[in-house]
């Protein structure tokens, strides 16, 4: 057989093992919460492999080695931050955010438990946090739909608008059928295959350019400042790296995961693998970029045309081609693991934040899980219209949205959960003031000077503590789940 009927039975071996899962997860739900948020039954270990598999998208394994393999590791600095961004998460957010949404009114949403924690009558606040969800998640799904066409584009010659109907039409698939029992199982197969490719690639690299001696000397070749963490960059450059760990705490699909735990007693062991996990594939990936700078730097008869394809390259040109077919599903993994997710929670908003809040219409159980698929995929073409052309990098489609979620829940999450006296009032306009302050600045050139998600994040703090300390008024009820929530939170620890 050739190489590339190995690789493609590798691949179609892992699309079938995906689509399997997404029938298991039919067969769980019975009801929306069983759609959106699994019953709150996920274990530590598929917490924290599906929190760490959402998160760290295709990026992972092209954008960020890209990355490195062009600029060298001045580009570390976003790996550091994102390890501590993710301890960080698990550390502060999770606890209370897991005993908070139960004890206000089980919320299954960011936006409903929102809507839950102030008694906001005018559900505004839902609709707006809805709203902002649907606008960035369309950019964050693009990017995924964008890396699954350069994926087929890079590794099979296909071209880019039928790589992206094939990843998107399996994602959507099992998303569509299996909702979030689906998404989280699937991600926990495809954390494992993410976290071992990026174990094994770059050490067979370094073995390939004759021991790590010899691979720093090659990639130091190829780009003398390789191994500064410096060169190249400015003070605000290294801040605006660091800046990514601001994030997580405004990733709804990411701390959507905290509330589908059993416990938050099991938030610390989650915390502990996904911390683990994280770290190690980080690692990995910047190793591969360097790597990558090494092996073709000793063989300039083999051309790269797209930096962001080293991973996939290397995966080919070192294992035998099944092995490295399934080291291309790794790729895959880690696209469609973040799209899935990001699809989920988008339905979601639509379903339960926006569609239920304004139409307030009684229905079922099913009606609305049949919604909810409807949704995806209404989301999902939306999202393949924007990704068509590609227009822009698959790191670059990332840091907007990532930004987008920092800047307008991650203040909002925080001051819901640690401050008492947080209004809704306070949350509604730190959360607008976050969203269009990164939209405005990812949009000018104010951009290549300082990540949006800086001044978004700083405004929206301020402005959510200015307005809260104005319009306070003290409401027993509120003030009661807020104590329930920080007792139960501690009681578990």
């Amino acid at each position: 057989m050739s190489d590339y009927t190995y690789q493609l039975m590798a691949i179609i071996l892992y699309f079938i093992c995906m689509v399997l899962i997404g029938l298991f997860g039919f067969s769980k739900t019975k009801n929306l919460g069983d759609y959106m948020l699994g019953g709150r039954q996920l274990g530590p270990v598929a917490s924290a492999m599906s929190a760490g598999a959402s998160d760290m998208s295709q990026w992972l394994l092209m954008g960020l080695p890209g990355a490195l393999y062009v600029a060298g590791l001045v580009e570390i600095w976003m790996p550091i931050a994102l390890a501590a961004g993710t301890w960080l998460n698990w550390k502060i957010v999770a606890p209370r955010l897991r005993t908070y949404t139960q004890v206000a009114n089980n919320s299954i949403t960011i936006p409903s438990f929102l809507d839950n924690r102030f008694k906001d009558n005018a559900k505004i606040l839902r609709v707006v946090s809805g709203l902002i969800i649907l606008l960035y998640f369309t950019f964050y799904v693009s990017s995924g739909m964008v890396a699954g066409g350069v994926f087929f584009e890079s590794a099979f010659d296909y071209k880019y608008q039928t790589g992206l109907m094939i990843v998107g039409g399996v994602t959507i698939l099992y998303t569509f059928i299996g909702g979030f029992l689906a998404v989280s199982y699937t991600d926990v197969v495809q954390g494992t295959m993410m976290f071992l490719a990026l174990i094994l690639v770059p050490i067979f690299g370094i073995l390939a350019t004759g021991g790590f001696g010899e691979m720093t000397a090659s990639a130091m070749e190829f780009n003398p400042d390789a191994f500064s963490i410096v060169s190249g960059t400015t003070f605000l450059g290294v801040i605006s790296l660091l800046a990514w760990g601001l994030g997580y705490f405004g990733q709804p699909h990411i701390i959507i995961r905290f509330m589908a735990i059993k416990s938050a007693k099991e938030t610390k062991a989650a915390r502990r693998i996904g911390f683990g996990w994280v770290t190690l594939s980080l690692g990995g990936a910047v190793l591969t970029g360097l790597v990558g700078s090494a092996y073709f730097q000793q063989n300039p008869e083999i051309t790269l045309s797209n930096p962001e394809a080293v991973f996939l390259s290397l995966g080919q040109i070192l294992f035998h081609p099944f092995i490295a077919g399934l080291m291309l599903a790794a790729v895959l993994a880690a696209i469609m693991s973040t799209v899935s997710s990001q699809l989920l929670v988008s339905s979601s908003a639509l379903v339960e934040d926006i569609y239920k809040t304004v139409f307030k219409k009684e229905a079922s159980d099913k009606f609305y899980v049949n919604m909810g698929r409807l949704a995806v995929l209404f989301i999902s073409a939306i999202a393949i219209y924007f990704a068509w052309e590609q227009n822009d990098t698959i790191l670059g489609l990332v840091k907007f949205a990532w930004a987008g979620f920092g800047a307008s829940f991650g203040p909002v999450i925080l001051m819901s959960l640690y401050w008492k006296k947080f209004t809704s009032s306070g949350a509604l306009w730190a959360m607008i003031v976050g969203a269009i302050t990164v939209f405005i600045w990812g949009n000018t050139p104010l951009k290549n000077y300082l990540y949006e998600i800086v001044p978004g994040f700083i405004l929206a703090l301020i402005v959510g503590c200015v307005v809260s300390k104005l319009t306070y008024k003290h409401n027993p009820e509120v003030e009661e789940e807020f104590d329930e929530a920080v007792r139960l939170a501690k009681f578990e620890d």
